[in-house]
């Protein structure tokens, strides 16, 4: 029998619109709805909304002033890792690339293009747990190293990169590579700072916190060289020409600065969650992995491995009780190929991993009712 509600557990994939940043977007459309390249006075409120989501977005990145770099608004996390990474190769044109072997395809195949352009693109190797082995990447910093692209939290194990570390490293042995930093999934979720890190650029995306999808942004240091992916009309310095989409540049804003908010409280909320349905799922007796176990996870993301259930049947009966959940990235899951991260960690074929992921309005009777429903789901096979 169906639950009375659905119960959305997938907010690694992508999360509802919070409330107060529906009514920052709506608004926006209603009101400043001038071009904020015009100097008319609708484009100059429009400007006014741009200014305002950037000093919001760089407080969230522990830059609040600018002092260390700026924004270059994109339509979303994917364009804001092409940039970082293809568009610093392309400001190089050689070199070595390098990125982690459980890198989002963003970069990935960002980095498959700029090896199209000449460029030597390695992947690095991980640990067990999904963490970029750092003797193995030592190895691969080479002189002529131009970019080393890292994850700050994975999408679908939710392991932790040490990106300060990685950072340095890279740059003491390639003093003019680029370090790029996939910070989707971490936004919201990990206290950022872009000082700590040592990063030249940095990606977010608005609709993994709560904000509206086809919003982005890559935070530049200042210095830091990449060259854009298009030509047009020259706005952004002419890193990225278009007219702005002030609405979502508005709602990554509000949502950047709403996910800042009550952050501490809401990670350890997740964290209990997590434990609970870790709980649930071994008490069914069977053989139950955490995908990512043994090194700081992000408390938003459960990769639970089941031996000898598919995750397929799985996910459809979870659905028809109204939990839904997924095997992995949202990017691959359709065209039902296996997950290079799973791959990458090693996690046995005979495994079949689902994915929770929690948001700020996932709740305590939502995790009940997943970890009776999951409980049962395990135990029917």
């Amino acid at each position: 029998m169906a639950e009375n509600r659905t119960i959305y557990l997938d907010n690694a994939a992508t999360t509802r619109v919070a409330p107060e940043v529906a009514e920052v977007v709506v608004a926006c459309m209603r009101e400043s709805f001038g071009n904020p390249s015009s100097a008319h006075a609708a484009g100059i409120a429009a400007e006014r909304r741009v200014k305002e989501a950037r000093a919001q977005l760089l407080a969230a990145l522990g830059d609040p002033h600018g002092d260390r770099g700026d924004l270059v608004w994109t339509s979303g996390g994917t364009e804001s890792d092409a940039l970082g990474v293809l568009g610093a190769a392309r400001a190089r044109r050689a070199g070595r690339v390098i990125h982690g072997a459980t890198a989002h395809p963003a970069v990935s195949e960002s980095a498959a293009r700029a090896g199209d352009g000449g460029c030597e693109v390695i992947a690095a190797p991980v640990t067990r747990s999904g963490v970029i082995v750092l003797d193995a990447l030592d190895e691969l910093l080479t002189a002529d190293t131009a970019v080393v692209a890292v994850m700050l939290v994975n999408n679908e194990i939710g392991t932790i990169n040490p990106v300060g570390d990685i950072a340095a490293r890279v740059h003491a042995a390639a003093p003019d590579a680029h370090v790029h930093c996939d910070a989707v999934q971490a936004l919201g979720k990990l206290p950022i700072d872009v000082a700590a890190l040592g990063v030249d650029s940095l990606a977010v995306a608005a609709h993994k916190l709560h904000g509206p999808k086809g919003a982005g942004a890559l935070w530049l240091r200042k210095g830091a060289r990449i060259a854009p992916l298009w030509g047009g009309g020259g706005q952004q310095g002419g890193l990225r020409s278009g007219t702005l989409n002030v609405p979502g540049i508005a709602g990554l804003g509000a949502a950047a600065a709403l996910a800042s908010r009550g952050q501490g409280e809401r990670c350890a909320r997740w964290t209990g969650y997590a434990e609970r349905l870790v709980a649930a799922a071994r008490g069914t007796g069977g053989e139950v992995r955490v995908n990512g176990d043994g090194t700081p996870r992000a408390a938003h993301v459960l990769s639970l491995a089941f031996r000898g259930l598919p995750a397929e049947p799985m996910l459809h009966v979870l659905e028809s009780r109204g939990i839904l959940v997924s095997a992995g990235s949202a990017c691959a899951e359709r065209d039902h190929k296996p997950s290079p991260v799973l791959q990458a960690i090693g996690l046995p074929r005979d495994f079949g991993t689902l994915r929770l992921s929690f948001g700020r309005d996932t709740t305590d009777d939502d995790i009940d009712t997943a970890c009776r429903v999951l409980a049962e789901a395990v135990a029917s096979f």
